[in-house]
């Protein structure tokens, strides 16, 4: 499976929510609140994480949370360019996350890549975080911090 996956409101924006959304034969949308964000953001704070590794954290461990249910069967996933230049420091913790479920997925099947708004993966995204399509999980501090 080859999917792409985008971002419908930064997570680093903490007065608004953030849906992470993948495309393929098969798609996904999680919603992570506003609320859970800033929570997790002040924990992560308490614990002396620096600003910016906190949302390379907190993306990395919502795209873990999007793709979980699913790295069985990936191939390859194309992560929407948000981030310019922390994709290396992204791609390191998502990785370790992912090798924690699957010890050989190869570091190769991730990329950065532009994901035009006309990508279903873009679609979903958007169409989530404006509620005219429920998420498939809405993301819990726990969880999200578990991650982190």
């Amino acid at each position: 499976m080859h999917i792409e996956v985008d971002q419908s409101g930064k997570i680093e924006q903490m007065s608004w929510d953030t849906v992470l959304a993948f495309s393929d034969h098969i798609h996904r949308a999680i919603l992570i609140s506003a609320k859970v964000k800033r929570t997790c953001q002040k924990e992560l704070r308490a614990r002396g994480v620096k600003p910016g590794m906190i949302t390379a954290r907190m993306f990395a461990a919502g795209v873990f949370l999007l793709l979980e249910d699913h790295l069985e069967t990936i191939a390859r996933v194309a992560i929407d360019l948000e981030y310019y230049g922390r994709e290396s420091e992204i791609k390191g913790l998502l990785l370790r996350l992912i090798r924690q479920r699957v010890p050989d997925f190869p570091g190769e099947a991730i990329s950065f890549e532009q994901v035009g708004k006309g990508a279903l993966a873009h679609s979903l995204a958007w169409l989530t975080r404006r509620g005219k399509r429920r998420p498939d999980k809405l993301v819990t501090v726990e969880e999200l911090l578990r991650f982190c």
